[in-house]
């Protein structure tokens, strides 16, 4: 008897006498491209990569549980119905007070997206041609010439010959500017050595004049030109004019909030305000239509949206960038062991110091296709 009980603990005891390696709950959420994704069945992104690295590096066993948005993994962890949420998730000041956090991994700030049609650099330019700074310009070089004609027209006593030829003064005065403004036929305007003075200083006047209308042109124009094509904004709080798309449970709603913006309708005759978005993939398809005229996202987002624009009837474009840059990282569970904590931190800051992190940042830019080379790390 005393034998049968010693091989039945040795049959259902752990191995060794140790209990089974815990498994981490991780959360992950979908279409929050680059940083979290699905890709066929197989969960990918920046986050989600590093992430992969950390538990590989430090032999922690998990699971990925698929949650709806950013917002519901937090609050998952801090009721510890989640031990990790895995996304690139700021470490804002409300959210420090209320969550715990990894070691943060990257600082990204918030951009803004709006969509131009292919043509809309062309009509930026030819509205530029008509800029009050061009016409001034114009306007000066003309009466710089009016000048040089009317000089001339006193040197070589004009006043006098069109009172004798059958041409009147204005007609004379007309050719005379006209030589002047494209320098051909002068001996046919002047035939005393002040009036060739006058030439002369006409000339180097019309081609310094030439010169500065062309380096304007070259630098003023077409940077007005870019700028309207651009459509940058000069302040964050043009966004309250606008319907903004959003994700739901991002800082992005946070701020939107701050400007005291409601929310709104999806059609384009709506009033502003915001509009929630099911996934970044979708935001552009909303900036399409119609739906919203911009999205406000973290820029590593939008940036990623932009390199893999696929439509040719828009051209992404980034009005505005850099806002309100915060570090980013894991979000914990306040129960979760602290030598648990301790490892996750000690992995993400040398696999950071190992340049991981910038590489998955370039890889989650350059797509799904990107080859990757982890073994050394």
């Amino acid at each position: 008897m005393a034998n049968a009980v010693l091989i039945g603990c040795c049959v259902f005891a752990p191995a060794g006498g140790l209990a089974a390696p815990r498994v981490l709950r991780v959360g992950v959420v979908e279409g929050s491209q680059p940083c979290s994704y699905r890709e066929g069945g197989v969960w990918r992104g920046l986050a989600v990569d590093l992430w992969t690295q950390v538990a590989q590096r430090e032999n922690l066993h998990y699971r990925l549980i698929q949650m709806p948005s950013i917002q519901s993994m937090l609050d998952a962890t801090r009721v510890n119905e989640l031990d990790v949420a895995v996304e690139c998730i700021n470490l804002s000041p409300n959210r420090l007070r209320v969550y715990q956090f990894s070691l943060p991994f990257q600082e990204d700030g918030q951009a803004f997206l709006v969509a131009n049609d292919p043509f809309s650099l062309s009509r930026a330019f030819l509205a530029a041609l008509l800029s009050p700074s061009l016409m001034r310009m114009v306007a000066l070089l003309m009466l710089l010439l009016f000048v040089m004609s009317a000089l001339v027209w006193w040197v070589e006593d004009y006043s006098s010959l069109a009172k004798c030829g059958r041409k009147g003064p204005l007609h004379r005065f007309i050719k005379v500017f006209t030589i002047i403004l494209t320098g051909e036929g002068d001996a046919e305007i002047v035939d005393t050595s002040r009036g060739r003075a006058v030439l002369m200083a006409g000339y180097v006047v019309r081609n310094i004049s030439s010169a500065v209308l062309v380096g304007f042109l070259t630098v003023e124009l077409v940077q007005e030109a870019q700028g309207l094509a651009s459509r940058r904004l000069s302040s964050f709080d043009e966004l309250s004019a606008m319907r903004v798309g959003y994700k739901s449970g991002t800082v992005s709603e946070e701020l939107l909030k701050e400007l005291g913006m409601q929310l709104a309708d999806s059609s384009p005759s709506s009033k502003p305000g915001r509009v929630p978005i099911d996934s970044i993939r979708q935001s552009l398809v909303a900036v399409k239509e119609g739906r919203v005229n911009g999205v406000l996202a973290d820029e590593l987002q939008l940036r990623y949206l932009k390199a893999h624009a696929a439509s040719s009837e828009i051209i992404p474009v980034l009005a505005m960038s850099g806002i309100r840059p915060e570090l980013q990282g894991f979000a914990l569970s306040p129960d979760l062991d602290p030598e648990t904590v301790k490892r996750i931190n000690l992995a993400i800051s040398q696999l950071k110091r190992n340049g991981l992190v910038q590489q998955l940042r370039n890889e989650a830019l350059a797509g799904p296709g990107a080859k990757s080379d982890l073994s050394m790390f």
